[in-house]
């Protein structure tokens, strides 16, 4: 059944007079391919191809059933996506784009639809939904991005333009979404509002420096991954790349070593004191550290193997690691290393952010968050103060501990306030956020834990910093056109 949306008459919000168009205007930009829109050029991420087939209308997930009608399709790179469109709709769309990133090698479908299932509050408050597994998994933000731009263009295609669109990010699907921003949204009409929660807005180059340094500080500790007696190779690369090491074997080394997951009345004076010098050392929460490792593993091999050609972009060098107890042995240690300058600058235009955007952008972020530390926040409101686009930024904070959710009545109080700021150009405060949450919550009685008074420390507080890691943005607006006539630039799709 074709859906044809009533879209509400409105005035033409502060944000949204410089992007009206003409029907005219629209369908020249619906032919041009997506690697021509924004700032710089993309096509390395979007390859010509065939028309893909119209969405399919299909089951809501149980937690929208009777309330919204939803489609899966796949778009024309391969990228399985779903949609659902409340039967109360109010017009607007959320395009979502996940965190991550997964490692399978094709698009997985249940991703999208799980998604869906997660923010099922955003169908509920009246927003269509539209959200893209990406073509395939592995690290690859720009690639994210266009297959998140492709979804919402998908949309378009077969409900028409709505009334609003926004893109929201979770997590390293919160870089992805930023990297929408600044790359459609300069596109007139195509999103009118960003909302990051829990994200990873450091970027790729600096994002993950923690994770390089567990990855040497386990190992001065650990001695294990690898062991002497296995095939040797530099940690930058995570793991060698004909490894077959699984989850499992990495969580069974991690408790040989330190006793996680055990009962502590279990370690050994050893494991304990493993333990203790590496959460030290790191600043990452003992409850995260597995997860922590599994990407300075995994993650890091598809990022350098499967990625980059085998090339490193990590760095440890003049970093000085304090917190042990014997701080002049672990650096004296601890294994050393210099990115090589092309990898990094393929790691950085790929997934660092310019700050470039012009869009209203809502961040909300648990200030105990395990993963994307809060200090996450800091990094990215350094970086668009460093672009002069700091007007466009609004931050709240909450007094939650997990990393993969937040309260439905946030995520609902967030896109209302995120909506009403595109709409009359009035920002939300902390006040307004607080008193939105505190209405959506009498529908969804999950809590609304706001700290206003609450401001993250400098990102260089909680990472150590690289030579030069104190500046922002990562990459400048010059590098990144810069760079982008650079053949082969980034990452492949």
């Amino acid at each position: 059944m074709h859906i044809t949306p009533h879209v509400p008459a409105r005035p033409v919000p502060l944000y949204g007079r410089a992007r009206r168009r003409s029907a005219a205007l629209a369908a020249l930009l619906a032919a041009v391919v997506l690697g021509t829109a924004g700032t710089v050029p993309v096509a390395r991420a979007d390859t010509a191809a065939a028309p893909a087939p119209a969405p399919t209308a299909t089951d809501c997930p149980s937690a929208l059933a009777g309330q919204a009608r939803c489609y899966t399709g796949r778009d024309a790179n391969g990228a399985h996506y779903a949609i659902a469109v409340p039967e109360r709709w109010n017009g607007s769309l959320v395009v979502h784009a996940h965190g991550g990133p997964d490692l399978g090698e094709a698009s997985d479908p249940s991703r999208s639809t799980g998604d869906l299932e997660r923010w099922a509050v955003m169908v509920k408050e009246g927003y269509a939904w539209a959200g893209s597994s990406y073509r395939r998994g592995g690290y690859g933000t720009r690639m994210a991005a266009a297959d998140t731009e492709s979804v919402r263009r998908v949309f378009v295609d077969r409900f028409g333009k709505p009334g609003r669109t926004f893109v929201h990010g979770q997590s390293w699907g919160g870089d992805v979404a930023a990297k929408v921003a600044e790359t459609y949204g300069r596109e007139p009409g195509a999103y009118d509002g960003v909302l990051l929660t829990n994200g990873v807005l450091g970027g790729g180059s600096r994002g993950y420096d923690y994770r390089v340094d567990l990855r040497v500080v386990y190992q001065y500790y650990c001695s294990n991954h690898p062991r002497p007696a296995e095939p040797q190779y530099p940690l930058w690369q995570g793991l060698r790349p004909d490894s077959t090491m699984t989850a499992t074997g990495l969580r069974a080394r991690l408790r040989e070593c330190t006793g996680f997951d055990t009962d502590p009345s279990d370690r050994t004076a050893l494991q304990q004191r493993n333990l203790d010098d590496i959460l030290a050392v790191t600043g990452i929460p003992e409850r995260a550290l597995e997860s922590h490792l599994r990407f300075a593993t995994f993650t890091f091999r598809d990022i350098v193997s499967t990625r980059l050609g085998g090339r490193n972009p990590f760095s440890n060098q003049g970093v000085r690691y304090a917190g042990s107890h014997d701080d002049r042995a672990l650096n004296a240690g601890v294994e050393r290393f210099a990115a090589d300058p092309a990898a990094r600058r393929d790691l950085s235009w790929d997934s660092d952010l310019t700050g470039r955007v012009s869009l209203p952008v809502l961040t909300l972020h648990a200030i105990d968050d395990p993963t994307a530390f809060v200090e996450h926040e800091a990094a990215y409101r350094a970086t668009l103060r460093g672009a002069g686009r700091e007007r466009h930024l609004v931050q709240s904070f909450t007094r939650e501990s997990e990393h993969s959710g937040l309260s439905d009545a946030e995520y609902a109080g967030s896109i209302g306030a995120l909506d009403r700021w595109a709409r009359t150009g009035r920002k939300p405060t902390q006040r307004s956020l607080a008193t939105g949450c505190a209405a959506a919550d009498r529908t969804y009685g999950t809590g609304c834990f706001y700290d206003p008074a609450f401001r993250p420390a400098p990102y260089a507080s909680r990472v150590l910093p690289r030579p030069g890691g104190h500046h922002w943005p990562a990459m400048t607006a010059g590098q990144e056109r810069a760079w982008s006539r650079i053949d082969g630039v980034g990452i492949a799709p």
